[in-house]
C-alpha cells in the first residue's frame, strides 16, 4: 500500500484503540467509495470488518457488485433487505402528512422543484441504512465507518443523519480521483472503479446529474480555487458549500455564536 493508504489504516487502528471497539461495520453499496472503505477497514481489523448489504428497491447490479467486493477482500457480510420496512414506514409518513392543513402543503409544494419534492422520501433510504448499520455495530461492539469522500463532504452531497451518520470517515480527506486511485491500489475490480457514481436514491439516479457538475470539475475547484472553473460553476459550488454548512457541524445552541 502507498504511504497515504497505510496512514489511513494506522489511523483506523488508533480509532479502535481509543474507542475500545472491536472493529468496523460499513455499508456495501457496490460503489467505489464503499469498496475502498471496505478494503481499508479490512486491512485495519481483518477479523472484525463487517460489510452490510442493504438493498432497498435497488438495482440488482449494485448488490452483485457489493458481493464481488466482499469476495475480493474475503470479508464477512450480512444482508438486510430494507424494502419492506421502507414501504411500510413511508406509507405511514405519507398518511400522516396527509392530515396537515392543505394550505401548508400547497405552500410547500409550490416552493419546491421536482427534485426537492422527491427528496423527503428519497432521504428515508439512507436514514434507514444508518439505523441498520448502528444496530449491527452496537451488537458487535464496532464503529460505523462512513463512505463519504472529500468531494462529497465539501458540497454537502450526503444525507444528514443518513450516510452522513458515522463514527469515522476513512476516505473523508480523499478527493474522488484519489478514491479511485486507492481502489486500484487495493485491487478493486475495474467494473466497480469505473462505475458511474450513484447514491441509489431512485432508479437512474446519478451523483453528477443531481449535483449539476462532474466530480472532475468539482475537484478542479477544490484543488485550485474559483479561477479553475467557470464563474457560473464557482458560484454554484460556493452556494452548495454555504447551504450545507449545517451538515458538517454539530447542531448550534443558543449563545454559541
Amino acid at each position: 500500500m502507498s504511504r497515504r493508504t497505510e496512514g489511513i489504516v494506522e489511523w483506523l487502528r488508533r480509532q479502535l484503540t481509543q474507542s475500545g471497539a472491536r472493529g468496523f461495520v460499513f455499508g456495501l453499496s457496490g460503489g467505489v467509495d464503499s469498496a475502498v472503505v471496505a478494503g481499508l477497514c479490512h486491512a485495519a481489523a481483518p477479523s472484525h470488518a463487517v460489510g452490510v448489504l442493504m438493498p432497498c428497491h435497488s438495482d440488482p447490479r449494485d448488490e452483485a457488485d457489493a458481493a464481488l467486493v466482499a469476495a475480493h477482500f474475503g470479508m464477512a457480510t450480512i444482508r438486510v433487505d430494507l424494502g419492506p420496512s421502507f414501504d411500510r414506514f413511508t406509507a405511514t409518513l405519507v398518511d400522516a402528512v396527509g392530515t396537515i392543513p392543505p394550505e401548508l402543503l400547497t405552500a410547500a409544494s409550490g416552493a419546491a422543484g421536482e427534485m426537492d419534492a422527491r427528496m423527503p422520501l428519497a432521504n428515508v433510504k439512507p436514514r434507514l441504512r444508518m439505523t441498520a448499520l448502528y444496530y449491527v455495530a452496537n451488537t458487535l461492539n464496532c464503529m460505523v465507518a462512513g463512505t463519504g469522500n472529500r468531494s462529497e463532504l465539501a458540497v454537502g452531497y450526503f444525507t444528514k443523519y443518513g450516510d452522513g451518520g458515522a463514527d469515522v470517515l476513512p476516505i473523508g480527506e480523499l478527493l474522488k480521483s484519489e478514491v479511485r486511485a486507492a481502489a486500484q491500489e487495493l485491487g478493486v475490480p475495474d467494473a466497480i472503479v469505473d462505475k458511474a457514481p450513484s447514491a441509489g436514491l431512485w432508479a437512474g439516479q446519478s451523483d453528477e446529474a443531481e449535483m449539476g457538475f462532474s466530480y472532475a470539475e468539482l475537484e478542479k475547484y477544490l484543488k485550485g480555487g474559483a479561477e479553475m472553473v467557470s464563474p457560473a460553476l464557482a458560484m454554484r459550488i460556493e452556494r452548495l458549500i454555504r447551504a450545507s454548512e449545517h451538515k458538517r457541524n454539530v447542531p448550534p445552541t443558543p449563545g454559541a455564536e
